[in-house]
């Protein structure tokens, strides 16, 4: 697969954004993931279970909706949701537009740079509640798979530190996407599921439903 993301001059807002390895290296598609390696089965996502890995199901309070799988791991904050996508096309080039449109709206900061799947985004959040001025840190991250796109906001030391970052994108490449055969419209969320023995969390307020929704970072 070749990484459109990254080539010279512009690039149309529907161009798959995706590492040139995402196929053999992550993340991966259901028909492409090893059959037989153990995953905590999340419905449209699977993650392989790591020591001192820790799974949050974040939950949309009226509709008891599972939308975002959040994940702790090595001092980094992971959320993460996927989204049923065009087979040809892909969303994260306009997705990132509307991000840093709706953190400008916030009161908050971005900037683009490249990273380990492409372009990302550094955002800058004002905290809800907080002293005048407040900021948290944030990276969006998003890769453009087969008929599904999957968005990431990494917080915490993977959202400032390299070495941190290096970790948590290390996991975020290990996830499984499960798009499954049913249509879906482009940029719905692919619906996840609760594990038995898992533990549910509260949804943060603006998480649901959009590819391009920008919830404030996850606690760190």
């Amino acid at each position: 697969m070749t990484d459109t993301s990254l080539t010279d001059g512009p690039l149309p807002d529907d161009a798959k954004s995706a590492p040139e390895d995402r196929e053999s290296a992550g993340p991966l598609d259901e028909s492409e993931a090893n059959a037989v390696r153990p995953y905590v089965d999340l419905g449209g996502v699977k993650i392989v279970p790591r020591p001192d890995l820790q799974l949050r199901l974040e939950v949309e309070e009226g509709s008891k909706r599972v939308i975002a799988v959040g994940i702790d791991y090595a001092g980094s904050t992971l959320q993460v949701q996927p989204f049923a996508a065009p087979r040809t096309s892909g969303l994260w080039h306009e997705v990132r537009a509307q991000i840093t449109e709706q953190i400008k709206k916030q009161g908050g900061e971005t900037s683009e740079r490249a990273g380990a799947f492409g372009p990302e985004i550094i955002a800058r959040i004002p905290v809800a509640g907080g002293d005048a001025g407040a900021m948290r840190i944030a990276r969006f991250i998003g890769v453009d798979g087969p008929r599904w796109f999957l968005r990431g906001v990494v917080a915490g030391q993977g959202a400032v530190d390299a070495a941190a970052a290096e970790q948590i994108d290390d996991v975020f490449r290990s996830i499984v996407v499960v798009r499954g055969q049913t249509p879906m419209p482009p940029r719905d969320l692919i619906p996840l599921t609760v594990p038995a023995g898992a533990t549910q969390s509260a949804a943060t307020p603006g998480a649901a439903g959009s590819a391009a929704a920008a919830p404030p970072a996850p606690p760190a």
